[in-house]
């Protein structure tokens, strides 16, 4: 198979999937008298929980014991983290956290 055509396809299968993915629930359950009562609690508990996953997945490589000891992703984490209780906009906190980390790898530390 030609390669142009084997990675549009591939591009295909994964817009089809992931919009599967997205719209499914939306399609099974039309109301929310409709949905079962343990969805509606993970819908309340997967984003904190995959939140603080992926926090631990970034911040496991951490070097607390060489210079600079962990400053730069220590001190976005703080920013994102106050940008968010601030102004309760995850795309500013992430966007923002991520800037600053950025800045303070290059151009700082």
């Amino acid at each position: 198979m030609r390669t142009e055509l084997h990675s549009a396809l591939l591009i295909v299968v994964m817009v089809i999937g992931t919009a599967g993915m997205r719209f499914l629930p939306f399609l099974l359950f039309k109301d929310e008298a409709s949905t079962p009562r343990w969805i509606r609690r993970l819908s309340e508990a997967l984003p904190q929980a995959i939140i603080g996953m992926l926090v631990i997945y970034c911040l496991r490589t951490l070097k607390l014991t060489a210079a600079p000891f962990g400053a730069p992703a220590l001190i976005a984490c703080a920013a994102t983290a106050a940008l968010q209780f601030w102004r309760d906009n995850s795309i500013l906190s992430i966007v923002g956290g991520t800037a600053l980390y950025m800045i303070l790898t290059h151009f700082v530390f």
